[in-house]
Formats: C-alpha cells, structure tokens, sequence
C-alpha cells in the first residue's frame, strides 16, 4: 500500500483586505460605467484605509489562535494587496513565521477583459459576453487571460509543493477571492456544479478566515469565510470586475 502525501496539519485560507481596487469597481458597477477608474497596475493596488483595519483584526484573531493553529509559515500572493495584509496581520499578531512569496497564488488574469465592468464587458467585447454565457465561468478563458479551471492547474502545483515543504505544520496562505474558492475546489475535490454553488453563496468576504484540518488521509474544512474577529471592523464583500476578480 502506497502511503498518502504528506500534507500540513491546518491550512488556513484568508482573501487579502479590502482594496482600492474592490472599492472602486464596486462604485463603477453601481453607476454603469464601462470600466474601473485604477492608477495602479492590478498587481500594484494597495489596500484601502478599511482593509488595513481589517488587516490588524485578522492580526489579532490570529494571535489569539491556540499554538496548535498558529500559523509556522505563511504562503502569500505577490500582489501588493495580499503582501500588505500579510504583513499587516503578522505584526498585529505579533509572529514572526517564515513568508514565502510565490506568484502560483496571484489573482486571475483576465486579459482583455481586465480593467472593465460587467457592462464595459457586454458593450465593448458582445461577442466575448456571449462566449462566457456559453463556456461559463470554469471554463471561459478570455483572450490573453486565465479561466477558472487554469487558476486551478497553477493552484494545484502550488499546494503541492506546499505540502511536500511544511508538512506537518500549520500553514497561512493569503490570496484573493477566486483563489481561495478554487482550493476549497482543489482540497476537497469538489466538482464544477459543487464550487459553482459555492461561488452562487456569494464572494470570499475581504480579510475571511478559512480552516482545513488534515487528518493523515483528508482535509476536513472546519470554518469558510468566517468574519467574526471583524467585530469592530466593517464587512466588505467586493466581487471585483467582469466575473469575481477580487
């Protein structure tokens, strides 16, 4: 009998704090403009004064975890907003643990969608709308971008990688909202009708805590997207631009 990989002890998952960006293609959504009005380069968009708050609550609700939970080591996106929360939560945690930047965990691309609203989307690319209604939202892939089942292919090398390095320990990955629905998608071996229902509940909620337990043979989600050490802080659930980018 081959013997199961090795795998963390707990995983937690966490959607980087609100950013400048949710924020402003929130407002453009709401008001039926064609694109979203961003200075900054998706990678380079920094987090609001709301999602740094969120940021040290997190902080907090990860120091007060028990020592079996701790985090030992961080997996974090490259992006700024993902870095910052991170970084962000640590120092409010007061830990220390090793932080591993690996680009496997960016957020979707979404190529020559990127920087438009659902209704830039249906006016300036028709036939693009009509091609995602078709395919969907695992499979579309729009020119020069990622579909949702190409995030998945990157996510799987990642958290391979991830296990086979810290296993054994517990493990904070930070990333954004299409990213930690596609590892619930990938630790649990949903298929697509299952994470589609996920995503039908509504979007990773900005600064969320996740928890997978792993047992020696399978990972057990304990908590999605719990927001309950964001007491004193404002709820924010931004699903981006277009389809989900968060």
């Amino acid at each position: 009998m081959t013997s199961s990989p090795a795998r963390p002890r707990v995983l937690l998952l966490v959607r980087h704090g609100e950013s400048v960006g949710n924020v402003a293609a929130t407002a453009a959504e709401r008001a039926g403009a064609p694109t979203v009005d961003v200075g900054t380069r998706d990678a380079d968009t920094p987090l609001s004064d709301l999602g740094l708050a969120q940021a040290r609550a997190l902080g907090d609700a990860l120091g007060a975890l028990g020592a079996a939970v701790r985090p030992d080591v961080v997996w974090c996106s490259p992006y700024a907003r993902a870095l910052a929360t991170a970084r962000t939560a640590l120092d409010a945690a007061g830990l220390t643990p090793d932080l591993r930047v690996d680009e496997r965990l960016r957020d979707r691309e979404l190529g020559i969608l990127d920087g438009l609203t659902r209704h830039g989307v249906r006016t300036r690319h028709p036939d693009e709308a009509e091609r995602r209604r078709r395919l969907g939202k695992m499979y579309h892939r729009p020119p020069g971008g990622e579909s949702w089942a190409d995030v998945a292919l990157r996510l799987r090398a990642a958290l391979g990688d991830l296990g086979a390095r810290d296993a054994g320990r517990s493990v904070l990955l930070v990333a954004h909202d299409a990213v930690v629905a596609l590892a619930r998608y990938v630790l649990q071996d949903l298929d697509e009708e299952q994470l589609m229902d996920v995503v039908r509940d509504g979007s990773v909620r900005n600064a969320s805590l996740s928890r997978f337990d792993h047992d020696g043979e399978a990972w057990h989600l304990r908590t999605w997207d719990d927001v309950d050490h964001l007491t004193d802080v404002r709820v924010t659930e931004h699903d981006g631009t277009g389809d989900g980018r968060a």
